[in-house]
């Protein structure tokens, strides 16, 4: 079953752990979550109010709605 996730940061969130930062994913394109990977640059060219679908091959898909 697929499930969509309607995700809209494009950048990983700074967690302090004692003197060193992590940084999480919230962008959803991690393949090391829950961490980021640096995957979020592919949303980096995404136009204000539409939608995207992000294949598993890495390719984006704009939904029409």
């Amino acid at each position: 079953m697929a499930r969509l996730v309607r995700r809209e940061a494009n950048g990983p969130m700074e967690i302090k752990v004692g003197n060193s930062s992590k940084w999480i994913c919230m962008c959803g394109l991690s393949k090391n979550q829950p961490y980021c990977d640096g995957s979020h640059r592919t949303t980096l060219d995404e136009e204000e109010g539409k939608v995207y679908v992000y294949n598993s091959d890495g390719t984006r898909t704009e939904v029409n709605g």
